[in-house]
């Protein structure tokens, strides 16, 4: 009779499996992080890239900066539908900073005709600081209509800020 065979574990073979499974969980990590974050991707734009980059950004999330105008401000109370035009603001803080600070900067940009500017529509409670030369900060999506239709509102008014801040007030 013959007796049947023992296998002897390799030393080697449950260690090896560890490492595959290991490295397929971290590919799997890798691959749902870069996935979402191309997903979530966000573009920041002034007025003057967006509308150079239209095609390009239509129907995409991005966010974009400029100065309200506020003589465009239209607020309708029952619909909660705001819509006011934003103009073209510089977005390096290097270059606010030399043409007199934000300030300065915001108040340039409302009162120069030739700065691109685009319309934007939100729908919500109209923010106490949505005024005239507030920079405003939006996020949403270019419509095929031109129109931005931002989903999110962020205000600055830095005539707040003013007395914070008298060097930058005076020029």
């Amino acid at each position: 009779m013959s007796q049947p065979a023992v296998e002897i574990p390799r030393p080697g073979g449950n260690r090896a499996k560890f490492i595959v499974g290991g490295l397929l969980i971290v590919a799997a990590i890798v691959y749902l992080i870069a996935s979402s974050t191309q997903a979530s991707a966000q573009y920041f734009l002034t007025v003057e890239e967006l509308r150079a980059r239209a095609d390009e950004v239509r129907g995409r999330e991005a966010r974009i900066s400029g100065a309200v105008l506020g003589d465009t401000i239209q607020y309708d109370p029952q619909s909660l539908q705001l819509s006011f035009e934003i103009a073209h603001v510089p977005g390096d803080n290097k270059e606010i900073e030399v043409q007199g600070g934000l300030a300065a900067v915001l108040h340039a940009a409302v009162n120069d005709p030739t700065r691109p500017r685009i319309k934007v529509v939100y729908h919500g409670v109209k923010p106490d600081l949505l005024r005239h030369e507030a920079q405003a900060i939006v996020t949403g999506k270019l419509g095929e209509d031109g129109v931005f239709y931002a989903e999110e509102l962020l205000l600055k008014c830095p005539t707040k800020y003013e007395e914070a801040l008298p060097e930058q007030a005076g020029n």
